[in-house]
């Protein structure tokens, strides 16, 4: 069955590891839209961070879809009409981030507009692969945020979040991550996005989720999706489509319930699975 929707995550799947989109990949892609197949980024960013890579891929005119903070949230690229939208209630965002006061090496990261929201913009490093690392910095500017700093932030929500973000170092994160999910772990859906990233967002929020809720009412089967990805979170979507793909460099988990393993991110990896399904691009 011909391939009609092309799901990617970003980080890690579809950028390589200079955060861009390598010109072998971009080729491909675009030449799959030009055969009449839809692209889907999937990705924890937030919508603000995917506009510049939708755009890069033409996306906004070819109706491609975002899927923002890891399903919660799709946008259609054209038209710029959200299509679903299931938000933490406020009460919900109030109660994860007074919890996450009982962890004092926790960074809690909200959003609102073109503001990220922190406890303090100096407190912002953590140990990654055994280096120092700007992680507040990093995301601010992946989700193209200016920075905001507010002392109590449970306080400060009177809003519905997308998701809230932590981090810390990811040793800390491994210790601690059963504790913070505690008070939620049945009302809320609580993951890792990344070794150093652990987030909340509303019950049954995922990828797949949302993705299903776009794409069956267009008349998409499953069969005719291919969905690429490299961490915990893409799972479900990995799961979802006909043909699953996990990238070389992506968890083990992922690579165990992947129909395919491609290459990595780095040697264009989309690209080589996409010729391989898609000779028509070739």
């Amino acid at each position: 069955m011909a391939i009609k929707v092309i799901i990617m995550d970003v980080d890690g799947t579809l950028t390589n590891s200079k955060k861009v989109v390598t010109p072998k990949t971009k080729e491909a892609l675009l030449k799959a839209e030009e055969k009449g197949a839809i692209l889907i980024l999937a990705s924890g960013r937030p919508t603000s961070g995917l506009m510049d890579l939708a755009r890069e891929l033409k996306m906004d005119q070819y109706h491609g879809l975002l899927v923002a903070y890891n399903g919660s949230k799709v946008i259609d690229c054209k038209t710029n009409e959200t299509l679903f939208n299931q938000a933490l209630s406020v009460e919900e965002g109030k109660a994860v981030l007074e919890h996450m006061k009982k962890f004092e090496r926790v960074r809690p990261m909200i959003d609102k507009g073109e503001y990220m929201y922190v406890n303090n913009v100096y407190d912002n490093w953590i140990t990654w692969k055994g280096e120092p690392f700007d992680v507040i910095q990093y995301e601010s500017r992946g989700g193209k945020f200016k920075l905001c700093e507010i002392d109590d932030l449970a306080a400060f929500v009177d809003f519905p979040l997308n998701k809230i973000l932590t981090t810390s170092d990811p040793e800390y994160l491994q210790a601690h991550y059963k504790e913070m999910m505690e008070p939620f772990k049945d009302t809320l859906s609580c993951m890792f996005t990344g070794d150093f990233y652990f987030e909340f967002t509303a019950q049954g929020i995922d990828k797949a989720k949302a993705l299903d809720t776009v794409l069956s009412p267009m008349g998409y089967r499953r069969e005719e999706m291919i969905a690429f990805g490299d961490g915990h979170n893409d799972a479900s979507m990995v799961n979802y489509a006909g043909i699953g793909v996990a990238m070389a460099n992506a968890v083990d988990d992922l690579k165990a319930i992947a129909d395919e393993v491609t290459l990595s991110h780095d040697e264009d990896g989309i690209a080589a699975s996409l010729y391989k399904h898609m000779p028509e691009i070739v």
